[in-house]
């Protein structure tokens, strides 16, 4: 199998790396990505579940991804609000995430993503609105 040029220029970030973040599946014309990220301990709060901004920052680090594949790495997204909804608490461990792009603009475009754990139970969802930003 020959490897996506596109993927080969995926840029990682520092969050990206903290998070264990991997892409498991996408779809450029769809806008759409799959990852997988790891929740570790020292993610937790004192309850012994991830902590909501962290599920927050895994949804944005979700939701870019989607943007910046669906426009060819043409342009990076800047988050301008983001909702989160918490659905269940998560555990250490694996997380999936599904992000995509629900209308793509000239300068804002409009995603939302989710987590769901091992067992295919989502913790959260999110929904943002993000600005276009070209590379430099």
């Amino acid at each position: 199998m020959t490897p996506d040029p596109l993927m080969q220029r995926f840029p990682s970030s520092a969050t990206a790396r903290l998070f264990g973040q991997r892409i498991i599946g996408f779809d450029t014309a769809k806008g759409w990505v799959r990852m997988s990220f790891v929740a570790t301990g020292d993610f937790l709060n004192p309850a012994g579940s991830v902590q909501g901004g962290i599920l927050g920052a895994v949804l944005d680090d979700t939701m870019g991804p989607a943007l910046w594949l669906m426009n060819g790495a043409g342009a990076f997204s800047a988050t301008i609000d983001l909702n989160v909804s918490f659905l269940a608490a998560a555990s250490p461990g694996l997380l999936y995430g599904e992000g995509r792009v629900v209308q793509l603009g000239k300068t804002i475009s409009f995603l939302e993503a989710h987590l769901s754990d091992t067992q295919g139970r989502m913790v959260a969802r999110s929904t943002a609105s993000a600005r276009m930003i070209q590379p430099r």
